[in-house]
């Protein structure tokens, strides 16, 4: 795959743009007893990285039929809270020079598209980003992705995904998707790794590498 031909970069929000995963797990300790979920140890937070998504859901029972429920009070508590979330060192300058580049960026999250923008206006880069696209399709972004491309009129070989998860390297390979996976996110190296994404980076300024063609994947 030679990046310097895709012109279209889609982005992760929660683990690869903004560090949130500290708070994502609080929120959830705080509403997961209104679902029979059990409470995850914030200490234990390095051990759920290694793990798969389908695995921490087994882990926590949290099942399938309660993600929406739970994503809609989590994504109101965010909101709420949204000032304690950071962004990843070095991410803003590595966006500010893509867009600079002629990169055309955007965001594909589960997260609601009213806190994208609040964050994304809170650190000066809401003008960086084509188009934020909201799907609570946790495990669909395929078919959010098709869905998003359709209404943006993209080609999909126009494309590159920047995601932190294992299940964002499972749902582009069954669209053909290329896909980076940042390391510094939700699941870790280790997990992403077996999953055999095009690439995997462990800082954000390794983005500008790729995209510059210097080095090319």
């Amino acid at each position: 795959m030679n990046i310097r031909d895709k012109k279209h970069l889609i982005f992760d929000f929660d683990g690869t743009i903004v560090d949130s995963l500290g708070l994502l797990v609080k929120i959830y300790n705080q509403v997961c007893h209104n679902y029979s979920c059990l409470l995850v140890d914030i200490n234990d937070k390095e051990e759920l990285r290694k793990l798969k998504s389908q695995e921490i859901l087994r882990r926590y029972k949290i099942s399938f039929f309660k993600i929406p429920f739970l994503l809609i009070k989590v994504k109101k508590e965010f909101k709420r809270r949204i000032l304690e979330v950071k962004i990843f060192e070095g991410i803003s300058l590595v966006l500010k020079e893509l867009k600079n580049k002629g990169f055309d960026l955007y965001i594909l999250t589960s997260n609601s598209k009213e806190n994208v923008e609040i964050f994304l206006k809170n650190n000066d880069l809401l003008n960086i980003f084509s188009f934020v696209y909201s799907s609570s399709n946790v495990f669909g972004k395929d078919k959010s992705i098709k869905k998003f491309l359709k209404f943006k009129n993209i080609n999909l070989n126009e494309c590159v995904y920047i995601g932190d998860e294992t299940r964002d390297i499972e749902a582009m390979k069954r669209i053909s998707l290329p896909i980076i996976s940042a390391s510094w996110g939700f699941n870790s190296k280790e997990a992403l790794v077996k999953l055999h994404p095009d690439k995997i980076i462990d800082k954000p300024e390794r983005l500008l590498d790729l995209f510059s063609g210097r080095n090319n994947i």
